[in-house]
C-alpha cells in the first residue's frame, strides 16, 4: 500500500471542497456580475464595505478574495493590509480589483501581498481564470504543507501536528468555554502481533486502524494522529464527555469488527478519555496527562475497553 499517494486525492477533497470566494464591492450590480459568474462551482460570499470584509474572513474564513481597491471608508489597500497582518487570514490569497488601474496602484497593491490585480470593467472569463490559477496554486500549497504534517505509514496526521492542534484547540477552548475531549487509542499486544504475522502485517494493521479510526471521526475539525508506535491520538474540538465517549465507544467495537486474528482472538485497541468539560486554568499538557492516565487504566484494566474521565473530576473507577 502507497499511504501518501492514497490519501493525497482524499486531502484535498475533504479540506477543500467546493472553494469560498468572497466578492468585496460597494456597488451591488459589481457583486451581482461576480457572483453570477462563479455561482454553481463555488459558494460565493458577499461583503459591501472593508469593515463587512473584515468581519467575513474572520468568522468564516475564504479561499480567495476579490476586493475592490476604490470603497469608502477602509478601501481595498488598508484591508488587504489588515489581512495580511493576522496570522489567521495571512495566507488567504487576494485579488485587488478597480476602475482606475495605473502601475503606481498595482505596484503598491501586490506590495502589500496580493497576488493579482484586475480591471474593471471585469470580464467574466479572464476573471474567472484568474481566480482558478490562483485557486489551484492555493491548494497545491496547502496539500504540500498538510503532507509534511502526515504520517507515512499510517496516513494520519503525525505527533507534530497533533501538538500544534493540541495547543490551538485548547487556546481556541480557553477563550469559548466550550468543551475540548482527546482520544488516546492504543493496539493490544502489538509486539507480540509483529512477532506472530510479520512487520509488513504489522504495518497494514496500523493503516487499516487509521482508516477505521478516520471513518468514525467526520467532521472536518475532528483529528486523528498516529501519536507514536501503535498509539493514535484523536483530538475532538467542541465534543462533550458523552459525545466524546460515545465516539471512543464506536472506536473500540469497530476495531474489534475488522476481524483481525491475534492470538486465538481478534485485534483490540485500548482507549483513554480525557475532557475539558468546564473552564479550567492548567495547560493543553493537563488533558494530555489525563488522556494518557485513563488509557493506563483501559491496558492495565484488561485491555479492548474505554476508560474516561474529565478534568476536575474524579476517574472512572477501575
Amino acid at each position: 500500500m502507497n499511504a501518501p499517494a492514497t490519501h493525497t486525492a482524499a486531502l484535498l477533497d475533504s479540506t477543500h471542497g467546493k472553494p469560498k470566494l468572497l466578492v468585496v464591492d460597494d456597488q451591488p450590480d459589481n457583486i451581482q456580475l461576480l457572483v453570477q459568474a462563479f455561482a454553481g462551482d463555488y459558494q460565493v460570499f458577499m461583503a459591501t464595505s472593508g469593515e463587512q470584509a473584515l468581519a467575513v474572513c474572520q468568522s468564516n474564513p475564504p479561499d480567495l478574495v476579490l476586493l475592490d481597491v476604490l470603497m469608502p471608508g477602509m478601501d481595498g489597500f488598508a484591508v488587504c493590509r489588515q489581512l495580511k497582518a493576522q496570522e489567521a487570514t495571512s495566507h488567504i490569497p487576494i485579488i485587488l480589483v478597480t476602475a482606475r488601474p495605473d502601475a503606481g496602484q498595482e505596484t503598491h497593491g501586490l506590495g502589500l501581498g496580493a497576488v493579482d490585480f484586475i480591471s474593471k470593467p471585469v470580464n467574466p472569463a479572464v476573471v474567472r481564470a484568474r481566480v482558478h490559477t490562483h485557486l489551484t496554486l492555493k491548494f497545491q500549497s496547502d496539500l504540500l504543507k498538510k503532507l509534511v504534517l502526515l504520517d507515512g505509514l499510517s496516513g494520519v496526521f503525525n505527533r507534530r501536528y497533533f501538538d500544534q492542534q493540541l495547543a490551538t484547540e485548547w487556546a481556541r477552548a480557553a477563550r469559548s468555554g466550550l468543551s475540548l475531549s482527546l482520544v488516546l487509542v492504543d493496539v493490544d499486544h502489538f509486539g507480540a502481533y509483529n512477532e506472530r504475522h510479520g512487520h509488513q502485517a504489522g504495518d497494514d494493521c496500523l493503516r487499516l486502524i487509521a482508516v477505521t479510526l478516520k471513518a468514525v471521526l467526520r467532521r472536518p475539525a475532528d483529528v486523528v494522529a498516529r501519536f507514536g508506535g501503535e498509539e493514535f491520538a484523536c483530538l475532538l474540538p467542541d465534543t462533550s464527555h458523552a459525545d466524546a465517549l460515545a465516539l471512543a465507544l464506536e472506536m473500540e467495537r469497530r476495531v474489534r469488527q475488522l476481524g483481525l486474528p491475534h492470538g486465538g482472538g481478534v485485534v483490540s485497541v485500548s482507549v483513554g478519555l480525557g475532557t475539558r468539560v468546564s473552564p479550567h486554568s492548567g495547560q493543553a499538557s493537563d488533558l494530555l496527562d489525563l488522556a494518557s492516565a485513563q488509557l493506563q487504566h483501559a491496558k492495565y484494566g484488561g485491555r479492548g475497553q474505554v476508560r474516561y474521565a474529565s478534568l476536575d473530576t474524579a476517574p472512572a473507577p477501575l
